[in-house]
Formats: C-alpha cells, structure tokens, sequence
C-alpha cells in the first residue's frame, strides 16, 4: 500500500473517520481511540456495547504507554516475544485511560500489530487504533475489502484495501497477570 494513501487514511481517522483495515486473521473496524465521538460512532456501527472494552492496536508497545500502567520487564518480554500467533493481552490500564476502551475493566486489552499494513498504518499515525472485528456480531469474519463494502456500505469513512495475514483464527487473548487464557 503506498505512503500517500496511508497518509489520507491518517487524515481521516484526524478528522474522526471509522475506517475499516486487513489485521492478521480478518478485517477490523477502527478509529481514533481518543476521539470519543468516533468511538461512539464505532461501536453503534458494530452493536458492541461500550462495557466489553476494546482492543488497542499498535505499531509497538510504547505506542500504549498513554493508556497502560507501566509494566515489569518480564511482562515486557512476554508480550515481545516472538509467537507464530498473535496475542492481545490484557493489561492494567491507566486511571485516566478513556472509560470508553476499559469498558468496566481496569484492563485494557493490547495488541502489537504483526500484520505489515496495520503495523504501518499505527507507525505513520503515531498513535494505536481502536481494533475490533469488522462483522456484525453472529456472522462470518469478514477476509476481503469487498465482503466488508458489502456488509457495512457507507457507514465506513475509508476501507484499506489489503489483504489480510496468513492467520486462520483470531488472536488468543490472556491476562499479562495471570497468564490466563481468555480466548484460544
């Protein structure tokens, strides 16, 4: 994908944009995650009440430092370390992280982008999106740009237009704490 149409993607998400984007497995719905407004608009797209939380997705783990605790250095190297799955962990969040991603958790839920254009989607807007599933809520993951147009038509701001990574299943989320297996 070319850096201008990465930049106009970044000037949408600026101006408020709900966009849709390739993760690793499927298609995720996305904005910016300090953008209240768009996350209202995000969530009423998808149906997903604000009290379950939301994924951050970044480009690396200093990208969260606004929204997490600080963590010890061998949950750092838990959550760099290299996996042949992606992991979204949950972690402490911040006092003042926005409600609107804990949801009714003191755990934010982050992921380090492993697929290339989200990666450089995060890097190029300095900051992480909000990342959920792009299907409704009972239906199939959505795998292609195309599938995602036809569910959501205009309701999205920008569709990137990328294929998405290699992976069969969603990420497995667990506790950074506990070390629990919340999702497989």
């Amino acid at each position: 994908m070319s850096p201008w149409l990465l930049y106009q993607v970044c000037h949408c998400l600026a101006q408020g944009g709900v966009i849709a984007y390739p993760t690793e497995a499927v298609y995720g719905l996305g904005c910016d995650p300090d953008n209240f407004t768009a996350v209202l608009r995000l969530l009423d797209i998808k149906q997903r009440p604000w009290r379950k939380g939301l994924i951050l997705l970044g480009a690396d783990l200093a990208q969260f430092s606004p929204y997490i605790l600080p963590l010890s250095a061998d949950k750092v190297q838990k959550i760099t370390a290299p996996r042949q799955r992606p992991v979204t962990w949950l972690v402490p969040a911040r006092m003042d992280a926005p409600y609107w991603l804990t949801g009714e958790s003191d755990l934010l839920a982050v992921r380090v982008a492993q697929h290339p254009v989200a990666s450089r989607l995060c890097r190029l807007w300095g900051k992480p999106l909000v990342s959920t599933s792009a299907n409704r809520a009972g239906l199939p993951a959505l795998k292609t740009a195309t599938q995602v147009r036809h569910q959501w038509g205009q309701r999205l701001d920008w569709i990137v237009n990328a294929p998405v990574g290699g992976q069969n299943r969603p990420s497995e989320i667990r506790n950074v704490l506990s070390d629990e297996i919340i999702r497989y």
